[in-house]
C-alpha cells in the first residue's frame, strides 16, 4: 500500500468552493482508499491505496469531487516519499523555526514554466525568496505571505501550471499524518 497526500487548490477559501471535510472524506473511501484524513479545512488528504501513479490519484479525486458537489478543483498529489524528499531538499533551513514564513507551491504538472521565474528579479522582491525544486517552487517570505510582494507576483504571472501553495507547518505535519 502507497500512502498519498492530495493537495486541493482554491477550496474554503474567502468563502469560495466551499467543500465539507467529512464530504470530501466520504467521496475518497468511496473510491476504495483506507486511512482518509483531511488536515485543516484548505484541502489538505492523505490517503492510502494500491500503488498508482500520482496523476491517476488526482484524476479520480478529481473526478470524485465533481461528482459530489459539482466543483472542477485542481488536485496536485505526491506520495509519501516525494513529500519527504520535498521536506528534506528545503532550501531554507530556518522553516522549522518561521513554519508560516516558508511555504511550499506544488505545481500540476510537476513542470513551472521557467521563463516566468526568470523574468522576475530577485532582488526587487527582497527580503522574499524563491528557489525551484523538484515538483514544488519553494517560497521563502519573512513578513509574511499577505505583505509578500513575490506572491502577489506570482499569483498575476502564473507558473507555467495550475499550483496550490502550503505552508511549512501543513507540510510537515501532512507528512508526519502519511503513513510510512
Amino acid at each position: 500500500m502507497t500512502s498519498y497526500i492530495a493537495l486541493l487548490r482554491g477550496i474554503n477559501v474567502g468563502g469560495n468552493n466551499r467543500i465539507a471535510m467529512a464530504d470530501l472524506r466520504r467521496w475518497i473511501e468511496n473510491l476504495g482508499y483506507d486511512g482518509v484524513a483531511t488536515y485543516i479545512q484548505s484541502g489538505n488528504v492523505v490517503l492510502t491505496g494500491p500503488s498508482r501513479r500520482t496523476s491517476e490519484v488526482a484524476a479520480e479525486v478529481r473526478g470524485a469531487i465533481s461528482t459530489g458537489c459539482g466543483l472542477d478543483v485542481a488536485v496536485m498529489v505526491r506520495t509519501r516519499e516525494e513529500l519527504s524528499q520535498i521536506v528534506a531538499d528545503n532550501p531554507y533551513p530556518e522553516a522549522d523555526l518561521e513554519p508560516t514564513k516558508v511555504h511550499v507551491a506544488f505545481l500540476t504538472d510537476g513542470r513551472p514554466d521557467v521563463t516566468v521565474l526568470e523574468s522576475l528579479d530577485p532582488a526587487s522582491y527582497a527580503p522574499d525568496e524563491w528557489a525551484l525544486g523538484q515538483g514544488v517552487l519553494y517560497l521563502r517570505m519573512p513578513e509574511g505571505m499577505g505583505r509578500s510582494r513575490l506572491a502577489l507576483a506570482l499569483s498575476r504571472k502564473p507558473a507555467g501550471s495550475a499550483t496550490t501553495v502550503r505552508n511549512w507547518r501543513t507540510v510537515t505535519t501532512l507528512l508526519e499524518l502519511a503513513p510510512a
